[in-house]
């Protein structure tokens, strides 16, 4: 997605080798004519898959995720890292440990909004190791509902969470693919 891979070459930032920062688009103020476009495209690229119910992690894989399903004309569901009061005893749980905060957290959905036999589009915001997608499919599965496809926002083709869902054999589709990160600049994969 040209679009999406502009605003990285004009607002990401690289920090080290592994971390792009993307905090003024995507995951700390929020663009939502980008993410509006965003969630045309994963709806254009999982029209064929009779997606039920988009499922991400908060916090940042929210805004793609609703716009996908506001394009899909279906309902988002988000795992919360966090249990509040209000949430049933009754939910799915799986951990999910975070790269970029270094820490591991227990993910949480209600079981009232994820039926067993839904056709679930899982989105994330990063694909890099692949622990936030593997704690959704969890989830997925302890639900019986069937995952038809992942879509995220970036992918790092460097690091190892699209071999763990290759091998899973998912469908995963990415906006914006990074092959590395060289001196600072972004590298697209090809």
């Amino acid at each position: 997605m040209k679009l999406l891979e502009e605003r990285i070459k004009q607002d990401g930032r690289v920090i080290g080798t592994e971390v792009l920062k993307v905090d003024n688009f995507l995951n700390h103020q929020v663009d939502p004519a980008l993410m509006k476009a965003m969630g045309d495209e994963f709806a254009r690229l999982f029209a064929d898959a009779k997606v039920d119910r988009v499922l991400t992690v908060e916090s940042s894989g929210i805004a793609p995720a609703v716009f996908a399903a506001l394009a899909l004309n279906v309902p988002m569901v988000f795992a919360r890292k966090k249990k509040s009061l209000t949430l049933s005893e009754d939910h799915y749980t799986a951990d999910v440990y975070s790269f970029t905060k270094q820490e591991t957290n227990h993910v949480i959905v209600d079981k009232r909004f994820i039926q067993p036999g839904e056709r679930l589009l899982l989105i994330d915001d990063f694909l890099a190791n692949g622990q936030a997608v593997e704690g959704m499919m969890q989830i997925a599965e302890a639900a019986g509902a069937e995952v038809v496809g992942v879509g995220i926002v970036i992918e790092k083709t460097f690091q190892k969470g699209r071999v763990l869902l290759d091998e899973r054999d998912v469908r995963v589709e990415s906006l914006a693919r990074i092959a590395a990160f060289d001196n600072g600049e972004v590298v697209f994969a090809d």
